[in-house]
């Protein structure tokens, strides 16, 4: 009976080739995994450690920084108590009443002008006002106020002298050191205006300055408030109706072109009588006509 049972339990045991070769093949499947167990590293890579350091590190930067911050008071600024807004007023410690009753001076347009007048509006008590009164600020003007009003006063005084009379000189009869004594004017622009009035001879208007490259409109002003164009005693007009073809083209201006068609004009029309019959030629400048009659004689 026993051996019976002994061989039915062999049964068991017994395996076929393949079945061999499959458990031979999953033992060594299991010693090579328990080898690489042993022996394979599973930590996480470096790059992985180092940016967590990187953040731990950032992260107590802040902390730090946060607890910086709290220490750090806030600054008070200098103000005028005059001004204390309910916030405001709130921040330094005061209670709503004391602000209120400030706000209500206020309303009536009236100013606190020191520390004093401001407990005795708003009824702080003195520990208070002792903490906050070092950083009122009043104008200047309440402080001194006396000194501003004597200062004012001379400073009236000063201002209120007579002004120089400027002395107003002939254009023609001016000399570079005269020119260049106008603000604006060097060197330059006075040679530049004297070697113009050479070609004229003299200047008949100011407004001739104009023509003259380099003058500013502030300059310009300048030189008409300082001078004037008068005409010498010896000025020689030019006899329109007598000057020969070179004496006209000589005029700085008339061109060539134009001296001719006066003089033909002239001698098939007869004289001229004024500088409406003159500008009635062609090419004549005419937005220069009343400068130019002053040189001419008809």
């Amino acid at each position: 009976m026993k051996m019976k049972n002994f061989k039915e339990l062999k049964l068991y045991f017994k395996f076929t080739r393949q079945q061999r070769t499959g458990i031979f093949l999953l033992f060594l499947i299991i010693i090579i995994l328990q080898i690489v167990y042993f022996f394979a590293d599973f930590s996480l890579p470096q790059k992985a450690f180092q940016e967590k350091e990187k953040w731990m590190s950032l992260q107590s930067e802040i902390d730090s920084l946060q607890t910086l911050k709290s220490e750090i008071k806030p600054k008070v600024y200098l103000f005028n108590p005059n001004f204390i807004s309910d916030y405001k007023g709130y921040k330094l410690g005061m209670s709503v009443q004391e602000i209120d009753r400030l706000l209500a001076f206020r309303k009536e347009n009236k100013y606190v002008n020191s520390a004093r007048e401001f407990q005795e509006v708003t009824k702080v008590s003195d520990s208070l006002l002792k903490a906050i009164s070092p950083f009122f600020k009043f104008p200047d003007w309440i402080q001194k106020k006396k000194e501003f009003v004597s200062e004012k006063k001379d400073y009236v005084q000063k201002i209120n002298f007579k002004k120089e009379k400027i002395v107003i000189l002939d254009i023609n009869q001016a000399t570079q050191e005269d020119l260049i004594k106008i603000y604006g004017v060097g060197e330059a622009l006075s040679t530049r205006i004297l070697k113009q009035k050479e070609i004229f001879g003299s200047f008949v208007s100011m407004e001739q300055m104009n023509d003259i490259w380099g003058l500013s409109p502030e300059v310009l002003t300048e030189l008409n408030t300082h001078f004037k164009a008068v005409l010498p005693a010896n000025f020689r007009k030019i006899a329109i109706n007598d000057a020969s073809l070179k004496e006209l083209s000589q005029f700085p201006y008339f061109k060539y072109a134009l001296a001719k068609q006066i003089v033909t004009y002239r001698s098939m029309n007869g004289n001229f009588t004024n500088i409406e019959d003159l500008s009635k030629i062609k090419g004549f400048p005419v937005e220069k006509a009343k400068i130019i009659s002053l040189y001419l004689e008809f």
